[in-house]
């Protein structure tokens, strides 16, 4: 039996998607070859560095989300000597930026400084008409980390960012009053340095070698997570008795991820300094890693538990 769905043009056949949810839409690409080439499709620019903001920002701009017969959700841009951006737009206006490069063995050291919260754009950057409220940086480099910081200026009604991949990434200091709620970062092996300014945000992934933390009273924090297993950097050691602002930004979340070795290196002799008995009163899930190299010990486990009065679930990893 002949398909005849298959054989109309890319055209006709981009309409027919456009017509259905973006869920359903997207699994068209299991149909046949043919429809999958239709997601494989992308909009190929070539440049320089400097042109990479504003080319992403008209890619942006230019995209119709109800209308995809009329552009492609994928992006590529090559600029100056093997530099590449690959973008994917997805549904509920989220971007995913990726900048692929090869893996140094000492890659060179760079710092993001991303504030949401300018009203002034740089004269070069024309406004993004398109909102973006979820965003993932992957393997952002010294050679792209101005363009991003410009860019993501521009993102004021970002709600969730995500950062991962990123070899040489020595600092991060986000600032957003109005709209970041969530807040994920992974894989950032070199991280030395992390501040955030966001009042809103519910939620914090962390997982890599702890950095040193500066926070600004997130009292706000839901959920947690502190997967640092890999143990700490060499500057976050220095900064031991600068944890009482870590705990006071995780003291009122529901959900905490915590490895042992954290709990007993910094929080316990934070603790003992307090004036006033500290709970975590709202805690009513805990992700328990036990990332001891001895046998498994749950002498310190049981002294965490004590601060939880609220505990309703225990998930233990042992590693």
């Amino acid at each position: 039996m002949d398909d005849f769905i298959s054989s109309l043009t890319d055209e006709m056949l981009l309409h027919i998607i456009s017509l259905l949810p973006f869920e359903s839409a997207i699994q068209t690409i299991f149909l046949s070859k043919r429809w999958k080439l239709l997601w494989q499709k992308s909009l190929v620019q070539h440049g320089t560095k400097e042109d990479l903001a504003t080319a992403i920002c008209s890619f942006l701009n230019t995209f119709n989300e109800h209308n995809p017969s009329k552009n492609t959700r994928k992006f590529e841009f090559y600029f100056d000597d093997g530099g590449v951006l690959l973008a994917f737009v997805g549904p509920n206006s989220k971007l995913h930026l990726c900048f692929p490069t090869e893996k140094r063995e000492f890659p060179i050291p760079f710092g993001l400084h991303l504030n949401f919260d300018q009203q002034n754009l740089p004269p070069q950057l024309s406004p993004c008409t398109f909102f973006v409220k979820s965003l993932h940086l992957v393997s952002v480099s010294h050679l792209t980390n101005e363009t991003v910081s410009s860019l993501l200026s521009n993102f004021q009604y970002l709600g969730t960012l995500k950062i991962t991949g990123c070899f040489g990434l020595r600092t991060i200091n986000i600032g957003s009053e109005k709209q970041l709620v969530n807040l994920t970062i992974f894989e950032c092996p070199d991280l030395k340095f992390l501040h955030i300014r966001s009042y809103k945000l519910k939620t914090f992934h962390y997982r890599g070698i702890l950095p040193w933390f500066g926070t600004q009273n997130h009292f706000n924090l839901a959920d947690a997570m502190l997967d640092c297993r890999e143990g700490p950097s060499e500057d976050s050691l220095l900064y031991v008795k600068n944890i009482d602002p870590v705990l006071l930004t995780i003291k009122n979340v529901a959900v905490l991820t915590l490895c042992k070795w954290i709990f007993k290196a910094f929080f316990c002799p934070s603790l003992s300094t307090f004036l006033v008995e500290f709970q975590f009163y709202n805690l009513k899930e805990l992700w328990w890693i036990d990332d001891s190299d001895e046998r498994f010990d749950n002498d310190a486990m049981v002294s965490f538990l004590k601060l939880c009065p609220s505990l309703e679930q225990l998930f233990v990893t042992v590693t």
